[in-house]
């Protein structure tokens, strides 16, 4: 195992029983980015670095029971705390890396990320799996409860002209990657960046 996935599963490990505590207020915001997905009925979703599955509930209602809907992440501990949430009645839980998915090719219709991108060893080449396992004209939705200049301020930190999320950043790095991005919305309230993938 890196030393990345070391890092991110110690971070996540640690703070995976009293994560939904900590953030208790997000699930609308889950949902209307979702909402903002277009999914339809019988749609193939995959949620990026689930985490606890905080998407998974809105991911269901928007593909119906004849879609599909899978969680992967990294980080034993927080499926086990989507498990204890019963989330998984809402989606398959799969220990997997988003750098190396255990999916077929073009199988799914739409990835969701939440907080996903800062997290990622290698975000050009990791946004490249997500497109390998999406359709053409399938879906990637780049979101995060908060946007990046609130997140900065919970940090502590200020925002950097290198920063990931930085549009015209994103907008390259998901070009390079098999994406073309639709959509840029950065608020205090949320953060979400929606991209096509293409041909």
């Amino acid at each position: 195992m890196s030393d990345d996935h070391t890092h991110v599963q110690e971070f996540f490990g640690a703070r995976a029983a009293d994560w939904d505590t900590r953030f208790p207020d997000d699930g609308p915001a889950y949902a209307a980015a979702v909402a903002e997905l277009g999914l339809r009925e019988g749609d193939r979703v995959l949620d990026a670095g689930c985490g606890t599955g905080r998407a998974l509930t809105p991911l269901r209602a928007a593909v119906g029971p004849s879609g599909a809907v899978l969680g992967a992440d990294l980080t034993p501990a927080m499926l086990q705390a989507a498990v204890r949430a019963g989330r998984d009645r809402d989606g398959q839980l799969l220990l997997a890396d988003v750098a190396a998915l255990p999916l077929r090719s073009h199988s799914l219709d739409a990835v969701f990320g939440a907080g996903l991108i800062s997290h990622l060893p290698d975000p050009a080449e990791n946004l490249r799996e997500l497109a390998r396992v999406v359709r053409p004209g399938g879906i990637l939705a780049l979101f995060h409860p908060i946007g990046r200049a609130a997140l900065a301020a919970r940090q502590g930190r200020r925002i950097t002209p290198e920063d990931l999320r930085a549009e015209p950043n994103l907008r390259s790095l998901l070009a390079g990657s098999g994406w073309r991005m639709t959509s840029y919305v950065d608020e205090d309230a949320r953060f979400l960046a929606l991209a096509v993938r293409e041909d």
